[in-house]
């Protein structure tokens, strides 16, 4: 047997400390359209931040209890489990410079990993890498 899809991509939950930075970055900045607020219930009392990246929805959890525990720093290799999603583009160029632009953390500046395949690769507010690749033509 095996997953019998329902849609194309996977939902994507990101637990954050600041909703107004991080709306201003995943929103404002790289320009995910922001489709809803929804309150969430007890236990995990919050509001989750909706945001959609093509099918994929981006979810901002921010808690009213933020939690004291935090991933390892580092992206990569600051440790295992998940450590970084990726955003295909055409404008890589143009997202990096709005990024720089804004005061992110730019990791990896618009490298060639092969010829025509570009990647740069941003921390956004809480720590967590957000990778942009340009697979070219």
């Amino acid at each position: 047997m095996g997953l019998e899809l329902r849609k194309d991509s996977i939902d994507l939950g990101v637990v954050i400390k600041d909703s107004e930075r991080s709306l201003a970055f995943y929103r404002d900045v790289i320009g995910l359209e922001h489709v809803a607020d929804t309150p969430m219930p007890a236990p995990l009392s919050g509001t989750m931040h909706r945001l959609m990246c093509g099918t994929t929805l981006i979810k901002l959890v921010k808690l009213d209890a933020v939690p004291a525990a935090e991933p390892a720093p580092g992206g990569l290799g600051g440790g295992t489990g998940y450590r970084y999603f990726t955003i295909s583009v055409s404008n890589l160029a143009d997202v990096t410079q709005a990024c720089r632009d804004a005061g992110v953390r730019i990791i990896m500046d618009n490298v060639e990993l092969r010829p025509g395949f570009m990647v740069s690769m941003v921390e956004d507010p809480d720590g967590n890498w957000v990778e942009f690749i340009d697979p070219g033509a």
